[in-house]
């Protein structure tokens, strides 16, 4: 081989060694770079919640529906033509405030009449008081006969007898001319007219009005028969409170108490009815308007509980990730209880103090690192 052709090969394949070095060079940097990227990248953001100790109260979440506390279907207890409806249909009435007018002119006259004979009754009575005191005085002196005397003591007590009579037929007049007057019965919201002036009324037959008492009102909601042990222990250790809440409405909650448990199970359903009292002052329920309630029923005392957020599970069962000091998570198997509140009563695997994770799970995997997100 000629020697300058050996000496071409020999610079070739320098030149070749050269250019190898300093890509093997590049490449080594790049993937420190690329390392420490990675190392940077694998702090997942979460957020965490510090697990709590403490009693828990343990609820029931249930549809009820408001009902008024009375109803009364009001009918007039004599006949005759309505004359004036005297509420406004919807609005507030007094307890005794005048609702309905029948026309009293009959029961005037019918009235009038008992009085008319109420005073010949007394006419009567007066003239065979005098007459017995007459014969009885001529009888003492002899003047008179036993029997004549005994016809007008008889007498005396016939106007007696019939002045009584008369007085109790004025007494049922004046009741009747009274029924045609109407009043509320209690505190309540008038419905609509179910008749009009003009309309002929037939005594306890014809409805008038609807009348609800709403203030105080109640809901009623049934609870499944097993749950109904865990409310007869709630009751035994004082007023049971009732939550309410109405869909839509953008304020407080309602609260209640307690006041009635059915004396039996429906056995088609499995449920019992209860009902809570809820004093209503701002009349924000309706009769027959549905609300959610939430019902307590167990406490569970001193017990460690979590957001449910923090609740994962898998095959193996349930978990939670639990943030360590060195910014490391921890998948830690748990033994999850009942849940109230959005929080979750942790039987087994976790002690008050520790943070679990409760956003930013599905990124994370045992052992690794997590940083928490600050400003929300």
């Amino acid at each position: 081989m000629p020697w300058k052709k050996l000496l071409l090969i020999v610079l070739l394949l320098a030149v070749l060694a050269v250019a190898m070095l300093a890509f093997r060079g590049h490449g080594t940097a790049s993937s420190g770079d690329k390392a420490a990227a990675s190392t940077a990248s694998a702090e997942v953001p979460v957020q965490v919640a510090t697990a709590m100790r403490g009693d828990v109260d343990l609820s029931l979440k249930l549809v009820g529906r408001a009902e008024a506390w009375s109803t009364v279907t009001l009918r007039s207890r004599v006949s005759g033509q309505l004359q004036v409806l005297a509420f406004t249909p919807g609005a507030q009435v007094k307890k005794g405030a005048l609702l309905v007018q029948i026309d009293p002119s009959l029961l005037k006259a019918q009235l009038d009449q008992t009085r008319g004979a109420v005073a010949r009754d007394q006419a009567q009575l007066l003239k065979a008081q005098a007459d017995q005191q007459r014969y009885s005085d001529m009888l003492a002196k002899g003047f008179v006969s036993k029997a004549d005397y005994d016809t007008y003591q008889a007498n005396l007590a016939v106007a007696k007898a019939v002045l009584q009579s008369d007085l109790a037929a004025q007494e049922t007049a004046q009741t009747q001319l009274d029924y045609s007057r109407i009043v509320a019965p209690f505190d309540g919201v008038a419905g609509a007219p179910l008749v009009w002036p003009g309309a002929q009324i037939t005594a306890d037959s014809t409805d008038i009005l609807v009348l609800n008492q709403i203030e105080p009102i109640r809901i009623a909601f049934n609870i499944p028969e097993d749950s109904l042990a865990a409310v007869r222990a709630a009751q035994a250790r004082g007023d049971v409170p009732v939550q309410a809440v109405i869909p839509g409405d953008k304020g407080a909650p309602l609260s209640g108490t307690l006041e009635f448990i059915d004396n039996a199970v429906d056995v088609t359903t499995g449920t019992i009815v209860l009902k809570g009292r809820f004093d209503n002052a701002d009349h924000r329920l309706t009769p027959g308007q549905f609300v959610q309630l939430t019902l307590p029923t167990t406490r569970i005392a001193n017990a460690v509980n979590v957001p449910v957020e923090a609740l994962q599970s898998s095959s193996k069962g349930s978990f939670v990730f639990v943030l360590g000091h060195d910014g490391k998570v921890q998948q830690r198997y748990v033994t999850p209880g009942p849940t109230s509140g959005g929080r979750l009563v942790v039987d087994k695997g976790l002690e008050a103090g520790e943070q679990v994770v409760t956003e930013g799970q599905m990124l994370l995997i045992d052992g690794s690192r997590a940083r928490v997100k600050t400003g929300g």
